[in-house]
């Protein structure tokens, strides 16, 4: 689901030609002694099993045809995995939930005057991607939309972000009852029909403009890596950011006899119909337009005037087959051997709108085989001491449905076992680059130090919103999470299109594998690393410096605000000495059950008992996806959220929520301390 241009928050790990580490230094944090030298032998092991060629097999497997979620290709991807999971010796597993999957069934866009048009609504085949012409291609549509047929002027609203309807309300042009045209952009895809319908509009049809996704780019497919004029961008616009997972179960398992909510009272449900277009499509629109010339920053690539409107009336119907669909997550377990009750797990989703060769199957592959060399390494006789566990997510693509479905059910347990949750979604070439809860990112800069010790500068790791199977883990879960992969040198604009195939990967981005190679064995260290660990090595005077700067974002925006804000100097004070208290305490101790628990509980500290105003299954105080930019986090959301919306008396009861919060996080970083003091 992820766009990467959008999930990279910093950079770090070049990728030598044969994709293993360049060098190893001092002991890794809970190593010492023997224990270290064991574990570089192991890691050594892990790093030399992962093939390009095998990742290339996983591929041409799994987006040999399109595989969306609730489809017997799914199920077939899913068995497939299955397979190899138990062949590398893991005892795996499906796990089947009964979820809410829309298909499409009508989709009419039409032009009626000044010169009628009838929207093509779909993507053309191109001998150079056999791939193009698959059977069973998930039509182009925008799942969750409403159900409609209206028909009404049309308007421009460039990304439609809400500063584009205050650009709008200024030029005295009243959006009520039109339709609007949108390009995607600024936000995630679910933020404009939901402004769209906040500010009156009975439609919404979104497109890529070729200034960010097509010809202006550079040349287009089939040519070249960039969106062609009938490309489609597909993609759910359910409202994640107040749940996800099954419209109808909000926070509960999506299973067979379940209490389920009507479509008309599922929150997340958009209230307007909603479709994706070319902008070989939308060009006919946007010269349909009158109005004013809209400012600059407003135009996209396409050669014709871009005008405000209302132009000509057009027309949209949408209708759905309104089905619940069976979906299968495949897990994968080797059983800890001394701590087996915590969990260390890693994820990717192998659900895909078509094909899907980059999204999600690059990711997914990578993970096949990084599981290959841990299972590898465990038929030689290596026994983690905590237990590790792979997954493969199925209907992401659709609102992050199979992972968040899957921790639902497992909720009581996870919040008690699960160590950290790694994950990963799309993988091609470039840098290692990621988001990770702060008490990670040490040591995940680590194992990215020991992979090229010539990049031995602090690695950003940006905070966690929402876009991938992450957001039920930490959001919901309190469970420190991670997100990774390789990009930055494959951009195109295939990406939930029937385009994303492997013809474009291997001409467009990772065709020689070596980066999946490399994000397999990185994984692999990963995972051995914190399952082997006396201690999880979990580190927090980066968490301190992530907490005074959001709060310091914070003060400086209640001051222009002229509101006052408890003050969080006693909170923050105090976690610094504890996050020095515990360096000092885990450098000498041995471990132990109790203070290996105490540890990675810390992060389940940092939950809103209520969770966050009027979205309470987000619980994390500290990141969020925001209410208007979707995929992209905010931080201290309760208090942020509520400045820039003006509601000043809740920005000031969230901040003393989140000092009560940082109490609590600190009173359970203090236990960690003195269980490691012993």
């Amino acid at each position: 689901m992820t766009r990467r241009r959008n999930f990279l928050a910093g950079a770090v790990a070049a990728v030598g030609a044969n994709g293993v580490a360049t060098g190893a230094g001092a002991p890794a944090r809970g190593f010492a002694g023997a224990a270290w030298t064991r574990q570089q032998a192991l890691e050594a092991k892990l790093r030399a099993v992962p093939e390009p060629a095998r990742i290339e097999s996983y591929m041409k497997r799994m987006a040999a045809e399109p595989h969306h979620a609730g489809s017997a290709a799914g199920r077939g991807v899913a068995q497939y995995a299955l397979g190899l999971f138990r062949k590398f010796g893991f005892d795996a597993r499906i796990e089947t939930f009964d979820v809410f999957l829309p298909y499409p069934k009508e989709r009419v866009v039409e032009l009626l005057g000044p010169t009628p048009f009838r929207l093509r609504m779909s993507e053309p085949n191109f001998a150079q991607d056999p791939d193009s012409t698959d059977k069973g291609q998930l039509a182009t549509y925008n799942a969750y939309s409403a159900a409609g047929d209206v028909t009404g002027e049309l308007l421009y609203v460039n990304y439609g972000v809400p500063d584009d309807y205050r650009v709008l309300r200024e030029k005295g042009i009243d959006v009520k009852g039109k339709v609007v045209l949108a390009r995607y952009g600024m936000s995630w895809r679910g933020v404009k029909p939901k402004v769209a319908a906040e500010n009156g509009a009975i439609a919404c049809l979104i497109y890529s403009d070729p200034k960010e996704d097509g010809f202006s780019r550079g040349a287009v497919y089939p040519e070249g890596p960039y969106r062609c004029d009938q490309g489609v961008q597909r993609g759910s616009v359910m409202d994640m950011s107040i749940y996800v997972g099954d419209p109808l179960t909000p926070g509960y398992a999506s299973e067979k006899g379940a209490k389920r909510l009507s479509i008309t009272d599922a929150k997340t449900m958009m209230p307007i119909p909603v479709l994706p277009i070319s902008y070989g499509d939308a060009k006919p629109l946007l010269e349909s337009l009158n109005g004013d010339l809209v400012p600059e920053s407003w135009k996209g690539g396409l050669p014709c005037a871009y005008k405000f409107g209302p132009g000509g009336k057009v027309r949209v119907a949408v209708s759905f087959d309104n089905s619940n669909r069976t979906i299968h997550n495949v897990i994968g377990v080797i059983k800890g051997s001394e701590f087996p009750d915590q969990w260390v797990m890693y994820g990717n989703h192998h659900d895909a709108w078509v094909n899907g060769a980059h999204d999600p199957v690059s990711g997914a592959a990578a993970l096949i085989e990084a599981a290959r060399a841990v299972g590898a390494a465990h038929k030689e006789g290596w026994r983690p001491r905590r237990t590790v566990m792979f997954a493969l997510w199925d209907a992401e693509e659709f609102g992050l449905i199979g992972s968040t479905e899957w921790v639902e059910k497992h909720l009581p347990e996870l919040r008690e076992k699960c160590v950290a949750y790694f994950n990963s979604d799309m993988n091609g070439k470039g840098r290692l680059g990621g988001g990770a809860s702060p008490s990670l990112s040490v040591f995940l800069e680590e194992v990215a130090k020991d992979w090229d010790v010539r990049r031995a500068d602090k690695w950003s790791m940006g905070p966690l919103g929402a876009g991938s199977d992450y957001v039920a883990f930490i959001h919901h879960g309190g469970i420190a999470s991670a997100n990774l992969g390789f990009s930055g040198e494959d951009n195109g604009g295939i990406y939930h299109s029937i385009f994303d195939s492997l013809a474009w990967y291997k001409r467009f981005s990772d065709g020689t594998f070596v980066h999946g190679k490399a994000m397999s064995a990185y994984m692999a260290v990963v995972m051995s690393r914190m399952a082997d660990a006396q201690v999880p090595p979990f580190e927090f005077t980066r968490m301190v410096e992530a907490v005074r700067g959001y709060w310091g974002e914070l003060s400086k925006l209640a001051g222009e605000k002229k509101v006052s804000l408890v003050s969080m100097d006693g909170a923050i004070g105090r976690m610094a000495e504890l996050a020095g208290a515990f360096e000092k305490a885990y450098s000498g101790s041995k471990g132990s059950v109790a203070a290996g628990r105490a540890v990675y509980l810390t992060e389940r500290a940092l939950q809103l008992p209520s969770g966050l105003p009027g979205r309470p299954w987000y619980k994390h105080a500290l990141t969020a996806p925001g209410q208007y930019t979707g995929y992209g986090a905010k931080t201290m959301p309760g208090v942020r959220e509520a400045l820039e919306l003006g509601k000043f008396e809740e920005a000031v009861a969230q901040g003393k929520e989140l000092v009560a919060v940082l109490e609590k996080f600190n009173l359970a970083l203090g236990e960690a301390v003195r269980l490691l003091k012993g």
